[in-house]
């Protein structure tokens, strides 16, 4: 049984920091993307950020150097870093992981307010 598990939302005030957390099981973590979506109320779901097997990085240009996608393959875990956020920012934020077949988790609620 696949699961991909986020935690670390929350809210959060303009100018903060939070890191998410995706914690998997049930596929060979190691050769699959991974990557970061959210939807925003009344929005579709968007890309915010992907990271290869090996490593490699993509951002959407919203996230660019504010956000870090990592990951931990010896932890079976996906991060990311969300630093400078944005009231803008908020939105359920998903997991994805994605080879040959595609799998989300259930989402984890970011507010970005004062």
């Amino acid at each position: 049984q696949v699961q991909l598990v986020e935690s670390g939302g929350g809210l959060v005030q303009p100018g903060g920091s939070l890191r998410l957390s995706c914690a998997t099981s049930g596929i060979i973590f190691g050769i699959y993307t991974m990557g970061w979506y959210r939807q925003a109320p009344g929005k579709q779901r968007e890309l915010v950020a992907t990271i290869t097997d090996n490593g490699g990085t993509n951002y959407a240009d919203s996230a660019k150097g504010r956000f870090t996608i990592s990951r931990d393959n010896a932890k079976d875990t996906v991060y990311l870093q969300m630093n400078t956020l944005k009231p803008e920012d908020t939105a359920v934020y998903y997991c994805n992981g994605k080879w040959r077949k595609e799998y989300w988790g259930q989402g984890t609620q970011v507010t970005v307010s004062s």
